[in-house]
Formats: structure tokens, C-alpha cells, sequence
């Protein structure tokens, strides 16, 4: 929704379970100023078409293309709220509120038919180990196998409202200045970002 408390342009987009280090979001913040009307972040996933279905797949898996940002840890204009939430029909935020899932595939659907332009990926440490299940406390909505099925489902049905795909693939990861060179660690502005 577009809150009136959103005073600043950019959306910081943050799942409650994001771990980035403050050069990570000072970084992706540098970047979403150059392309204020992407979505710029990190966890990519991608879409494909299956030919033996006939109908659009959704995977997560890392590979060297992606057409996804998550909005779980990604920065976007404040204008796409308005749009999220006036623009697109109210079956498609039901579907997103019914199943508690899809709003960043959503969001990525609705940028790029606006854009015409993939989300950014920017570079981010290795991380993301999976934490062994606490007793007696819910596990991640990922964990559970009816989430990627309801993903799957709500790409087909958003392509469909759409009347075409308009997500885009991208090749193109960002990263710090001097990344990974042979100059002294202790000039580098995001020299946490090299431990990867």
C-alpha cells in the first residue's frame, strides 16, 4: 500500500529474516539510484517456459540468468505501492493474500511491464545456510512444498492477467568498484563483500 509514512522514494523491501551487512544495503542503495525505476536487490530467481506443459515455470535455481529480484531484500520506487495497489485488479492481490505467497513475483511482474526492463541483481556475501527447525517453532515458508507449487501457479496466472510475459532476463550482477582487484583490503569501501 501506498502509506503516507513512506516519505522517501526508495523502498527498502526486507523480509524478517534478511541477514545483509549494512555495506550490503549501502551498496544496493548506491545502485537503485542509478536505476530508480528497477528493482534493484539480491536473492534472484527466474521464470522458463515448458514446452512439454505449455505453460511458464518458475525456479530458484542459481544460474547465470535470472528474470526475479525478491522483494525480501530488494530497494524499488515508492510509486510502484501506488500502482501494486491501484493498478492491478483485486483478484490478483486476493490470490497474493489468500496463499500468503507471490507478492514479490507480483511486484517483479508489474515493474517490468512498466520498465520493460529486467530487476538488477547486485553482488552480496555467500550466506543463507538453513537453520535446523527450533522445536515447537514454525518452519520457513519455503520449507514447505506446497509454496514452490503456488509459486508456480501464481506465475501462470499473473502471465495470464497480463495478457503476455513481461518479465525479462538478465545476465547483469553489479558490484562494488574494485571488487575482487589486488588493492590493499583496507581501501576498499565494501571490503566485507570480498570475503565471499
Amino acid at each position: 500500500m501506498p502509506h503516507v509514512a513512506i516519505e522517501t522514494e526508495g523502498v527498502l523491501s526486507l523480509d524478517e529474516d534478511t541477514v545483509l551487512l549494512t555495506s550490503e544495503v549501502n551498496f544496493a542503495f548506491l545502485v537503485w539510484r542509478s536505476f530508480p525505476e528497477r528493482i534493484v536487490g539480491y536473492p534472484p530467481r527466474s521464470h522458463f517456459w515448458d514446452p512439454v506443459k505449455q505453460v511458464w515455470g518458475y525456479t530458484s535455481k542459481w544460474t547465470n540468468e535470472y528474470s526475479i529480484v525478491l522483494t525480501g531484500a530488494a530497494f524499488y520506487h515508492r510509486y510502484y505501492h501506488h500502482l501494486f495497489s491501484q493498478y492491478l485488479p483485486p483478484s490478483l492481490r486476493a490470490m497474493v493474500d489468500r496463499t500468503s505467497n507471490c507478492e514479490d513475483i507480483l511486484m517483479n511482474f508489474l515493474v517490468s511491464s512498466v520498465t520493460h526492463l529486467p530487476p538488477i541483481k547486485v553482488a552480496q556475501r555467500k550466506q543463507y545456510k538453513e537453520l535446523p527447525n527450533l522445536q515447537g517453532v514454525k518452519g520457513a515458508p519455503w520449507s514447505n512444498p506446497e509454496h514452490f507449487t503456488q509459486r508456480q501457479e501464481c506465475v501462470n496466472a499473473f502471465a495470464s492477467w497480463f495478457g503476455y510475459m513481461p518479465l525479462v532476463h538478465s545476465q547483469l550482477r553489479l558490484d562494488p568498484v574494485l571488487f575482487k582487484d589486488q588493492v590493499s583490503v583496507l581501501r576498499k569501501k565494501y571490503k566485507d563483500l570480498e570475503r565471499a
